[in-house]
């Protein structure tokens, strides 16, 4: 998806351009007012309400007229007025700075949860989603497959609520310990092969978690099996399979 970043700093530009990336959001930055209203279509804006030429707030209300862009204010105004204006006029959310990147992914996430339509073959059930045969209680925290819950420890179904995020798409290890885990793990990550070793006994025949070596994980949601055809009826005057065999007695 790609990201629209406005804002003047340079060094937060450039430090959530980097961790955006490495999340698989494909970021344009710009600096000023003027540059946000020029630029091209998005998926999301994230916007610092400090700029150069203008105030953030008219951006977002400029935005807002024209369409209906999900936006994500980012600021150093931590005041109430300034969010409540904020939201009022038609940011999705607010950030308070500063942040770190995994709240801000964590926020895009959730605006996009609730702005964007259902996916083909994923029904969204509230906080439920159903992924073929498994549905994910997102507010609960639980799995179903085939309607019989599956017991998951709590980083299994961590990891499997982030996965099914985005079924198909390649996620790095960093991506996922980060996520999953912790932003500042530095210890091995074989944990989470066992994890993923642990998701593919419990969940077989519902996903596959592909491993690309190298580089991460794809998940990918497994069609349902094909229904066993009935048997073929005899044809006709022909005895029946458990009858008596023909002939004299």
């Amino acid at each position: 998806m790609r990201v629209l970043l406005v804002e003047d700093d340079e060094s937060v530009a450039e430090s959530l351009r980097r961790g955006l990336t490495r999340y698989g959001y494909e970021v344009d930055w710009v600096s000023t007012g003027r540059a946000a209203l020029a630029a091209g279509p998005a998926g999301l804006v994230l916007l610092d309400l400090g700029l150069p030429d203008t105030d953030g707030l008219d951006v977002c209300r400029e935005l807002r007229a024209r369409g209906d862009v999900p936006i994500i204010v980012i600021s150093a105004r931590s005041d109430e007025t300034d969010r409540v204006v904020g939201l009022e006029i038609g940011a999705d959310d607010y950030v308070s700075k500063p942040f770190g990147v995994r709240e801000v992914v964590a926020r895009i996430r959730a605006v996009m949860r609730r702005v964007r339509p259902p996916e083909t073959g994923r029904r969204i059930l509230g906080p439920t989603e159903s992924y073929g045969r498994i549905t994910v209680d997102r507010k609960a925290c639980r799995v179903h497959l085939d309607g019989a819950e599956v017991v998951l420890t709590p980083k299994e179904y961590d990891l499997l609520a982030f996965l099914t995020e985005a079924p198909g798409a390649l996620i790095s290890r960093e991506q996922i310990m980060e996520a999953v885990w912790d932003a500042n793990w530095f210890g091995p990550t074989k944990t989470l092969d066992v994890h993923v070793g642990a998701l593919r006994r419990k969940l077989a025949g519902a996903i596959t978690i592909e491993t690309v070596r190298g580089v991460g994980f794809r998940l990918m949601i497994d069609p349902p099996p094909a229904p066993t055809p009935p048997p073929a009826p005899p044809p006709p005057g022909a005895a029946p399979a458990d009858g008596p065999p023909g002939g004299r007695g």
